[in-house]
């Protein structure tokens, strides 16, 4: 079986319990959507992490940033704490994310960060089977941070949801389980005061920046949603 995570941003926390679940429900494999980075304390340790369980992984927008060193187009918020964030990241992760495509295809399971048309930062906050390229059967996002499956006559979407920021109301950290013919949602608590205390020892001091982990939405406090049609 294979684990489907997304957007774990930095969340070491978030991905111990993810893994831990993981392992109990006996997944053999990774497969990593990409942000990895961004927004929290411990992006090297949780990489480190995927690559020694060889995960797959793919790059996303907050790994671009860190590769390509632009700033974040949206927000000078984002783009501050990626600047932060580098101090936390060794040449050798760099090299790393700078080897890793955004998309993956694996028989008929298609794999992107964001979507098909950009698979770096193309947002699908609406899915459909037109928007789903190919004649593939399973297709899985992430970006977002909202955990979604949805199945269309001859093609299934799914979002495995954040790992490290979830976005859908829900604090719980998400990912997704396919056994190559079934795709199964899963959430799982997390010790969110441990996030939070890596953040301040890591030197972020305003709490806007974690508040919305409580709650399971964007920074700021927007609850986001999927909507499939």
């Amino acid at each position: 079986m294979i684990a489907v995570v997304s957007d774990i941003h930095g969340n070491l926390p978030a991905l111990h319990s993810v893994l831990n679940a993981i392992d109990g429900l006996g997944c053999d494999r990774i497969i990593s959507l990409g942000d990895v980075t961004g927004y929290y304390a411990e992006p090297g340790k949780c990489l480190d992490l995927l690559i020694e369980r060889n995960a797959i992984q793919l790059l996303g927008n907050h790994d671009e940033y860190h590769v390509s060193g632009n700033a974040c187009p949206r927000s000078k918020l984002v783009s501050e704490l990626i600047e932060h964030q580098r101090k936390f990241l060794t040449n050798e992760h760099i090299k790393f994310l700078s080897g890793l495509k955004p998309r993956y295809n694996e028989e008929e399971s298609l794999f992107v960060h964001g979507g098909w048309e950009n698979p770096i930062d193309q947002y699908l906050y609406r899915v459909s089977s037109d928007i789903l390229p190919g004649s593939g059967k399973y297709y899985f996002s992430g970006h977002t941070h909202v955990q979604i499956l949805a199945h269309f006559s001859t093609k299934t979407y799914c979002n495995p949801g954040s790992v490290g920021q979830p976005r859908d109301g829900d604090s719980r950290a998400a990912f997704a389980v396919f056994n190559g013919n079934d795709i199964t949602l899963h959430r799982v608590e997390y010790d969110i005061d441990q996030t939070v205390f890596a953040m301040k020892k890591a030197g972020f001091v305003e709490n806007i920046l974690w508040d919305n982990l409580y709650i399971g939405a964007q920074i700021g406090g927007r609850i986001d949603k999927i909507i499939a049609e």
